[in-house]
């Protein structure tokens, strides 16, 4: 049973940080690129950041110089730093497999919001 669990959301002040971390079971946690993703209201889901089976991340644009993605296999965990974070970072952030993602196996995630 495939299992994805987000945690690590919260209210946050513009520029403030969080980190957001996602827990994985039931999958070979090893050999999958893992991936963060966010939906806001009115917008289809998007890919923010990716971090390869051998450590190699990858991000959005929009989120590039102030997220940082890291993953500890052991744990079958990925991370999500934020930093800098800006009132558009609003959203619930996902985690799943990168990039073809396991369709049935959405988490609950977690939700971030971002005052002005």
């Amino acid at each position: 049973q495939v299992q994805l669990v987000e945690s690590g959301g919260g209210l946050v002040q513009a520029g403030g940080s969080l980190r957001l971390s996602c827990a994985a079971s039931g999958i070979i946690f090893i050999i999958n690129d893992m991936g963060w993703y966010r939906q806001t209201p009115g917008k289809q889901r998007e890919a923010v950041a990716s971090i390869s089976r051998g450590g190699s991340p990858n991000y959005a644009d929009s989120v590039k110089g102030r997220f940082t993605i890291s993953r500890d296999n052991a744990k079958k965990t990925v991370y999500l730093q934020m930093n800098s974070l800006k009132p558009e970072d609003t959203g619930v952030y996902y985690c799943n497999t990168s990039p073809r993602v396991l369709a049935g196996y959405w988490g609950q995630g977690t939700q971030v919001t971002v005052s002005s």
